[in-house]
């Protein structure tokens, strides 16, 4: 009798022999529901025909600004991680090797829907593959489309716009997008009317809380030995000198401040593992030209742990929609035994409470750390559509079938690095 991972590896030949009888006409098919809808009603019912455009360059998308940010506005976007602001910041850094294609949909002159999409390779299973995938990467912490209104024909007219890129692409991927997301499930719907072949990676939860109450209240309900080792953190670092809480939110400090931050976060264990905001080029240039717009916009908040007057913590932080995202942090290792990462976080919160924030979200990986302060969490997702060719049958089933059944027998020698550095504790 044969073991399951054989008949698997025959289940990948067998499709292997079969993808080149693959229909090539499923992307074609997604427009004509729309059509045939239309046709059905008086034409002075219709609302304006959609049309799409593709914008190919940094020059295009600096014209969308106006048009973005009225978009970002009218859909109350809850997060600042598609914003014109971070999409032209990481293009401007990451862009090189790669081809911009963002999708904006128009309703008469206005714009409903934007897709911010980008040509470049990925990897499928170890094979190479021409990829059209959200401008981002694993500085991204949340993506998808930005849609406005009557989103059925907006990703429809989306597909339609990448079905005519012809080859250039083999595989659409989405990545960080919430689950559940309306990019995640409408795009789910209409790959499996056409018939074309989709498959989802869940990433690890992401860490975020609701603040409810006030800070007191919240201490209380925190376990007795984390109040304890708080206490302690507390104790150790005030032994050194005095305890201060600083945010710099732009001016003429932030510079320096930037310089400062870049230092602390990377002096620990990050540097090392090329995690650090400074450990590279590129994402040292994203950050800090983020922060300069970010602090145009208001929405900058970089905070310090000071003991003694010295800095020994970071937070870069973004505070959007009454939201305090933590997107990077770091602090000095000489100041490792008091956890100074941990008493910044508890100051920088108490001051949350006090403000009125709705919500602390620490974005990234489900770590140890952050679990000390919340339960609550928020799932992302990668969507992955293939396009019908030799290829995408069994690449397919390789990747949602195959590999999780040989991870499921051998978890941690198939461990991705983000998920080995998600079991990291930070000071």
């Amino acid at each position: 009798m044969r073991s399951r991972p054989n008949l698997l590896l025959l289940r990948f030949a067998l499709l292997w022999r079969l993808a080149k009888r693959a229909p090539r006409r499923a992307w074609r098919a997604l427009a004509a529901p729309s059509r045939v809808a239309a046709a059905a009603e008086p034409a002075h019912l219709l609302p304006p025909a959609l049309r799409t455009e593709i914008f190919a360059d940094a020059d295009a998308l600096a014209r969308l600004r106006p048009i973005w940010d009225e978009l970002i506005e009218r859909t109350g976007l809850d997060h600042p991680f598609l914003t014109h602001d971070w999409i032209s910041s990481w293009w401007d850094a990451f862009g090189r090797g790669r081809e911009l294609r963002v999708v904006a949909v128009f309703s008469g002159e206005r714009c409903i829907a934007i897709a911010p999409l980008m040509l470049g390779t990925t990897r499928v299973c170890g094979i190479s593959m021409r990829s059209l995938e959200l401008v981002g990467n694993e500085h991204t912490p949340r993506s998808g489309f930005i849609v406005a209104e009557r989103s059925d024909e907006v990703f429809r007219a989306i597909l339609e716009a990448l079905h005519g890129l012809g080859r250039r692409w083999e595989v659409l991927v989405l990545s960080q997008l919430a689950a559940g997301s309306q990019t995640e499930a409408e795009l789910q719907r209409l790959a499996k009317q056409a018939g074309i072949l989709t498959g989802i990676w869940r990433a690890p939860p992401s860490p975020r809380m609701e603040l409810r109450g006030s800070w007191s209240e919240y201490l209380k309900s925190l376990k007795a030995k984390q109040r304890t080792n708080l206490r302690n953190r507390l104790n150790r670092l005030r032994r050194v000198g005095p305890i201060e809480l600083e945010e710099i939110c732009g001016g003429a400090q932030l510079e320096a401040a930037l310089d400062d931050g870049v230092r602390i976060e990377g002096a620990a264990w990050k540097s090392a593992a090329e995690t650090a905001i400074g450990s590279r080029p590129e994402p040292n240039r994203f950050y800090r030209r983020f922060a300069e717009s970010a602090a145009r916009r208001g929405w900058l908040s970089l905070h310090f742990l000071k003991v003694g007057g010295k800095r020994v913590a970071f937070s870069y932080g973004l505070r959007f929609r009454n939201t305090l995202y933590l997107v990077k942090q770091g602090y000095d290792p000489a100041y490792a035994a008091a956890s100074p990462s941990q008493v910044l976080c508890a100051l920088m919160f108490e001051e949350a409470f006090k403000r009125g924030e709705s919500a602390l979200d620490f974005l990234g990986a489900d770590e140890p750390w952050k679990r000390e302060w919340t339960s609550e969490s928020q799932a992302n997702s990668w969507l992955y559509l293939f396009q019908p060719g030799l290829r995408a049958r069994p690449l397919h089933f390789a990747k949602f079938h195959l590999l999780p059944a040989v991870r499921s027998r051998l978890p941690d020698a198939w461990s991705s690095k983000p998920e080995r550095e998600a079991k990291r504790e930070t000071g």
